[in-house]
């Protein structure tokens, strides 16, 4: 038998990024889960798994993609451990709501510098070994919000947009050394993403856009009620890694499916206003003040 294909997962301790790992584990994948805090992100994937602690298919390695030198080091314990991996899906990131001019610029930063910005400075560092290799694919985990910008999480819109043109170009770059290149979309997944306590929040709810949060935040919740399960996004990606095409782009979960769909045959017109009712919200103009009313 050959020796198991190696697959990198970023953010592998939670959500999707677990149940990929688990998944692909019990697929016969070699699985490195990089992860800020390693110890405990092999402790859940043991559980999940059944692995034994000494189970060389099961690796765990120490990633914050908010500090270039852990970057540098991660890649390294990754070719120490694996040599040039198979695979390496950017599942990791951040999520932040709030309208535009209630949300930080800071927070932007923070978005694109672990969503973005680290993605991109691991692959690079993991490129040199793949390229030598002439083989491998390098999944972008990217979401609806990367389709078509959401309100109230432009900032993850703008990011998740950012991700996909970058997969994009990337393609036509590596495609000549054999390294393949993957965005998939997903859809509503029941993970802490969709909760309070894995978004920072930054909606003010008694301020100027308080009716449109509110709304939105209402749809949000009956959404977590049909969220998929996070094993139906990990069989998603698992058959997304035997891609052969230089690029390929995939949605998982209905929604996603049903987004890409309308964003090729609808008008954006049409699909705006198809947005706005589906959110909830208020038309064009409706919250503006009557300066006719104002006092001189």
């Amino acid at each position: 038998m050959g020796e198991s294909r190696s697959v990198v997962i970023t953010g592998a301790s939670r959500g999707l990024g677990l149940a990929s790992a688990a998944h692909l584990y019990q697929l016969g994948w070699r699985v490195v889960g990089a992860m800020r805090s390693p110890e405990a992100g092999l402790e859940r994937l043991r559980e999940a798994t059944g692995a034994a602690a000494d189970d060389p298919r099961l690796i765990g390695v120490r990633l914050d993609l908010a500090d270039r030198v852990s970057i540098v080091a991660a890649a390294k314990d990754i070719e120490a451990a694996v040599g040039a991996p198979h695979a390496v899906v950017h599942n990791a990131g951040i999520m932040a709501s709030g309208c535009v001019e209630e949300m930080d610029v800071d927070v932007w930063q923070d978005l694109f510098t672990t969503n973005l910005f680290g993605p991109v400075a691991l692959t690079r560092e993991l490129l040199p070994s793949m390229r030598a290799a002439g083989r491998g694919r390098i999944v972008v985990i990217s979401s609806e919000g990367g389709v078509r910008g959401m309100p109230t999480i432009a900032a993850y819109s703008a990011v998740k947009g950012a991700s996909e043109r970058w997969a994009e170009a990337m393609a036509g770059e590596v495609a000549p050394f054999g390294v393949g290149v993957t965005v998939i979309v997903t859809g509503t997944f029941n993970t802490d993403m969709l909760t309070d306590e894995g978004v920072q929040d930054y909606r003010r709810f008694d301020g100027p856009y308080g009716s449109i949060c509110a709304n939105i935040d209402k749809r949000g919740r009956l959404a977590i009620k049909i969220a998929g399960t996070p094993e139906r996004f990990a069989k998603g990606l698992a058959k997304a890694l035997d891609d052969t095409a230089p690029f390929t782009r995939h949605a998982v979960g209905p929604d996603a499916h049903m987004l890409l769909m309308s964003n090729r045959l609808l008008p954006n017109r049409l699909l705006g206003q198809v947005t706005r009712v589906a959110m909830g919200i208020p038309r064009f103009g409706s919250l503006r003040r009557d300066v006719s009313r104002a006092t001189p």
